[in-house]
């Protein structure tokens, strides 16, 4: 049995396939996913799992260099932006900070290995997480 948090065996095997600078979406319940991208659906109920409990498993296994959030964040959700940022820092990163509008953020994350949805449901929970090294 594994010895670290991240249990879920999909998602482990996801962070480990990715290399350098590829990158996986983490969103709330309702952002749109290409069919064609693969897609880990956690979301169980309203709320959970939750964005940021979520996000805090992952970054157990996962380096990264850069996060993308859509700008709209400050405006209609800084609880999740905050949350987001002190959970990146527990883990000890300090990655890039990219704001693109939603609308480019929905585009740019097409380019992501994978999707995890979530149970979240408030606005602009989401985040591209741009795979870093550890060296």
């Amino acid at each position: 049995m594994k010895r670290t948090r991240l249990l879920n065996s999909e998602l482990s095997y996801e962070i480990s396939r990715i290399g350098h600078t590829a990158s996986i979406t983490l969103c709330d319940a309702g952002l749109p996913i290409p069919s064609r991208i693969k897609r880990i659906d956690l979301a169980i109920e309203p709320g959970y799992p939750s964005f940021l409990r979520t996000l805090d498993a992952l970054l157990s296994e996962m380096m990264i260099e850069e996060i993308v959030v859509a700008s709209e964040i400050h405006q209609h959700n800084t609880e999740i932006f905050r949350g987001l940022m002190d959970v990146i820092e527990r883990h000890g990163m300090n990655p890039l900070v990219t704001e693109v509008s939603h609308e480019d953020f929905k585009r740019r994350s097409c380019e992501s290995e994978v999707f995890v949805r979530t149970g979240e449901c408030t606005p602009y929970a989401n985040v591209i997480l741009r795979s870093g090294v550890v060296f």
